[in-house]
């Protein structure tokens, strides 16, 4: 019998570290090659690690929500046979990884050389500089900061502990302010079954627990509200050429690529060639500087079947042809339903879209996936009755159309070029060629 290591794998160039926050089998199970062993999360995504070798699960090293390091031992796999081939990170790809991880933990450091010095790691604990950034700007006193529970490693303090922490004393209003410094506060540890089991607080309500995600989206979007002067701008788009034009092909596209052909990849070509013409809306803002992004990546908001979202993205969107956006959007949308989705498949997006019509809405307000500058919702299309003018004079006909709702960043955004942005997808999309070959 043989002993088969699975490890935590390199999971993109800014991922150092995940949270285990589940473990799919437990110490004697049977587990098949590519079978998931144990569920991770990241500040990016949630996922699986699989096995990949055929075994015996025999060790645990990690307990639920402890962090691991990207080439720490997760689990020891017995295997029939007298060798396994071992699928680990390579020395220089590990050495690479820790690198990078301290160099970004430095470079953090030194930025946050202010919180720092207020907030003091000790001998006994290590308190991370993002955990010592939200402790400052939420005035964590030094003796509140030692007395919440870690949950990470070795009794570390994670972003997720501090954020439950500022939760719970939010709650707690002026009955919190009553209790000394010095005492320490409750420990603060996460209940596995809160949310499968609601506690009910009354005859009829119930406190329901919000998933990790959920709290990661809650914090963003006010963190973007709170960073970005969003400001809307609406228009409506004739789509009858690009309605007619779908139902006539896609039966075949589905027969000759088997693939389906929804409207989502027309849309975003329209998109990707707008960025390409007005390219000061393919930019991020950092401090007082404007970064001009050479890659149009268009971010895609994708529904969980949990009622969160996720945004994967499409790299180099401008470079694809209509069949190889179809190709994107499908395979990204799958995966993230199946949550399946690698962390730099979410990230490096520079403007993102939302589909507000698939639910039967006409448009919306979207807010901004920051540091970008723009994101634009699409509305549901319908078929209304419209003035049609022709040489030979006006009359009413049944259309095809659809809202487009852009929401925009108004620091580094003016109007005009948040319109005329908008305006360019609506050309492009009332412009199709009725007669092109896919």
């Amino acid at each position: 019998m043989a002993k088969f290591e699975l490890r935590l794998p390199k999971m993109g160039e800014s991922v150092a570290e995940a949270t285990i926050t589940s473990w799919l089998k437990d110490v004697g199970d049977t587990i098949e090659m590519d079978e998931a062993v144990v569920e991770i999360a990241t500040d990016k995504v949630d996922s699986e690690v699989p096995c990949e070798v055929d075994g015996v699960l025999l060790e645990k090293r990690f307990n639920i929500n402890d962090v691991v390091q990207v080439g720490d031992v997760l689990a020891v796999i017995e295997t029939d046979g007298e060798s396994v081939p071992e699928v680990t990170l390579t020395d220089t790809e590990a050495l690479d990884t820790i690198q990078a991880a301290e160099e970004i933990e430095e470079g953090i450091s030194e930025v946050k050389a202010t919180v720092s010095a207020s907030m003091a790691s000790n001998a006994s604990r290590f308190y991370s500089p993002l955990v010592k950034n939200i402790a400052k700007e939420e005035g964590v006193t030094q003796e509140e900061l030692d007395g919440i529970a870690g949950t990470g490693l070795e009794g570390r303090v994670t972003k997720n502990d501090i954020l439950k922490y500022l939760e719970s004393r939010e709650h707690s209003g002026a009955v919190q302010q009553e209790v000394p410094i010095s005492k320490t506060p409750e420990p603060i540890v996460p209940d596995v079954k809160m949310a499968a089991v609601p506690k009910v607080s009354s005859g009829e309500d119930e406190i329901i627990e919000m998933t990790r995600m959920g709290k990661l989206i809650a914090h963003h979007m006010v963190e973007s509200v709170q960073t970005s002067a969003h400001v809307q701008s609406f228009i409506e788009a004739d789509v009858t050429k690009i309605w007619n034009w779908r139902n006539k092909v896609k039966d075949a596209f589905m027969k000759r690529e088997g693939e389906n052909l929804t409207f989502t990849p027309i849309f975003m070509e329209a998109i990707a060639k707008a960025l390409r013409d007005f390219p000061m809306m393919n930019i991020s803002v950092k401090g007082d500087t404007i970064i001009k992004k050479k890659h149009i990546n268009l971010g895609m908001a994708a529904a969980l079947p949990d009622g969160n979202l996720i945004v994967p993205v499409i790299k180099n969107a401008d470079q694809l042809n209509l069949v190889g956006m179809t190709k994107q959007v499908n395979d990204l949308a799958n995966r993230a339903r199946l949550n399946q989705l690698k962390p730099d498949e979410i990230q490096g997006g520079t403007y993102t879209v939302t589909n507000v019509g698939s639910f039967g809405s006409i448009m919306g307000t979207p807010i901004i996936n920051q540091p970008q500058v723009g994101i634009l919702a699409l509305g549901a299309i319908r078929k209304v009755p419209a003035v049609i003018e022709t040489a030979e004079g006006d009359f009413i006909g049944i259309r095809y159309k659809m809202f487009l709702s852009h929401s925009y960043d108004h620091r580094v955004v003016n109007g005009a070029l948040g319109g005329q942005f908008v305006k360019a997808v609506k050309d492009y999309l009332e412009a199709w060629d009725m007669n092109r070959e896919i």
